[in-house]
């Protein structure tokens, strides 16, 4: 058994990044060797350099839709609702709801700032509800995680920054609706610099898996195995599922751009489809780990004790990436959704 606690490490708060950096592909980039776990620091628009003719780089193009709504019970109690998916029936929606007081199955919420009014159907557990919408979607913001609003708040910003997130917490090839997140490593490609990387004889190609809540869920349990991730839809598109294909056959390095397309990546290895299907995937990645597929990974900087972070150990190896972790932390890069990357190879 594998105590949780190994993949802890301390991060000063001011570290974690609120707004992105002025320019995608101005972020930070720290390149990190994981057979001997030297590290370079670089830019990302120096993501070309590092890659090289043959390779494949596949990307998540999930697109994030505004789904954090306002709302309010008939008492005057706020609720923040999150639309996770439709659950089939015409206006119902999986969603978690966070509130001060204890709701009730029938209960009808009150819209704001221009959100349809929201019906309670059934409870289903953990913050889990099955909701019914009334009307489009309308007034919603985007779903930031926590941590970036907190520290908006703590640097004196404004918590909501609307045109800002509705551009930068989208990736610029962001096609399938449906994440409630971004698949955060893409956040630091611009359209020019993808074409930098198809100058250099890469292949670019895209699948889709559509990031749950249950992909930033804390691992509460003391031992990793006890954790179990929930399952999230994904789609390999027939050229993507091909390219990967005859990359592997030919020995040709498979580029992960972020820990869903990793996931995805490895989930498909595994079951050996390597043609156009969707299906779901709770694949969980800890070490020790066979990655069959992926043999470099563009990653962002992860939360302490998350399933992410056990992911890029299992790729890198444990002692290697917390200690590449706290190089970060000497160095002053900033971590998290809105920060900086790394480079895995």
């Amino acid at each position: 058994m594998t105590r949780v606690s190994l993949f802890d490490y301390d991060l000063p708060e001011d570290l974690i990044a609120a707004v992105p950096a002025a320019r995608r592909d101005e972020s930070r980039l720290m390149v990190l060797d994981r057979e001997g776990g030297a590290t370079a620091h670089r830019r990302f628009f120096d993501l070309p350099d590092l890659l090289r003719a043959g390779d494949l780089l596949v990307m998540n193009d999930a697109r994030v839709l505004p789904v954090r709504l306002s709302a309010r019970r008939a008492t005057g109690g706020a609720v923040e609702v999150l639309l996770v998916r439709p659950e089939g029936a015409e206006r119902r929606w999986l969603a978690m709801l966070r509130s001060s007081g204890s709701l009730r199955e029938g209960e009808a919420l009150a819209g704001e700032e221009g959100a349809p009014d929201v019906t309670l159907v059934e409870k289903r557990g953990e913050g889990y509800w099955t909701v019914e919408v009334a009307g489009p979607l309308s007034g919603g913001r985007m779903p930031l995680p926590p941590y970036i609003v907190r520290q908006r708040r703590r640097q004196g910003l404004p918590e909501q920054m609307p045109e800002l997130d509705a551009e930068r917490y989208q990736t610029v090839y962001a096609r399938r609706d449906g994440a409630v997140a971004a698949p955060t490593a893409g956040l630091h490609f611009t359209d020019a610099l993808l074409g930098r990387v198809r100058q250099r004889g890469v292949e670019a190609r895209t699948l889709s898996l559509l990031v749950g809540p249950g992909t930033f869920r804390p691992v509460k349990c003391e031992e990793v195995e006890d954790h179990a991730l929930d399952a999230e839809f994904y789609h390999l598109p027939r050229e993507t599922a091909e390219a990967v294909q005859a990359a592997l056959s030919e020995g040709r390095r498979v580029i992960a751009t972020g820990t869903t397309t990793c996931r995805v990546l490895e989930q498909v290895a595994r079951t050996g489809r390597y043609e156009e299907h969707e299906d779901w995937t709770n694949l969980f990645i800890y070490p020790p780990f066979e990655f069959r597929a992926v043999g470099a990974l563009i990653t962002n900087f992860h939360l302490p004790r998350s399933t992410l972070l056990m992911l890029v150990a299992a790729f890198a190896g444990r002692e290697r990436v917390l200690a590449a972790y706290e190089r970060a932390v000497r160095e002053g890069y900033r971590f998290y959704s809105y920060g900086d990357a790394m480079f895995i190879a």
